[in-house]
């Protein structure tokens, strides 16, 4: 019997366990088309008030391209909210790396302890374009926790500063990292 089942088991060269081109039926050969992305975030508590979380607002003269995944368009509609400090994963890096990546880049932070990610997975159509095929993102969530004062001035950011999420509109922040902060048990305001 083959299956008409579509498997997220992408390749489109050698197979891991022949290592002769991977010809079977439950391979996919291409991304979905409305696109997958893969991303770590970083839920920075403050050490002496855990219902903040650190959020800011991007620097658009930074150099998000590099340090974020975000292309001018994108850096041109998300500078104006909150975001969380995060990135899309490069190819070949783990979530792990990726979020001491962007404590690194984003935060100036070098030996950020963090958790273990809480994975979320989520299917949609864009919210700007609801005619657009769907959507796919894993997102590996991070906690970890700073005493207030411990970041100085970062290039990468307008502002940084710990705020609570409920007390602050949903429309105000960008990327729909609203989604990720209640995926991590915060409640949004209205």
């Amino acid at each position: 019997m083959v299956t008409n089942r579509q498997f997220c088991r992408f390749n489109k060269g050698l197979s891991t366990a022949t290592g002769e081109m991977d010809k079977s039926q439950v391979t996919t050969k291409e991304i979905p088309e409305g696109g997958l992305c893969l991303s770590s975030f970083l839920l920075i508590s403050e050490s002496s008030n855990t219902s903040s979380v650190l959020m800011g607002h991007l620097n658009p003269d930074a150099p998000w391209d590099h340090i974020g995944a975000l292309d001018e368009s994108r850096v041109r509609i998300h500078s104006q909210g909150w975001m969380l400090p995060s990135s899309h994963l490069m190819i070949h890096e783990s979530p792990r790396e990726a979020a001491l990546r962007v404590a690194r880049e984003q935060l100036g932070l070098q030996n950020l302890k963090i958790s273990e990610p809480k994975v979320v997975s989520e299917v949609y159509s864009p919210k700007r374009f609801q005619h657009l095929a769907d959507h796919w993102d894993i997102e590996f969530i991070f906690s970890g926790s700073l005493e207030k004062g411990r970041l100085g001035k970062i290039s990468a950011w307008i502002d940084l500063q710990f705020v609570n999420p409920s007390t602050i509109e949903r429309s105000s922040i960008a990327r729909s990292h609203e989604d990720i902060l209640e995926s991590a048990g915060y409640t949004i305001g209205t």
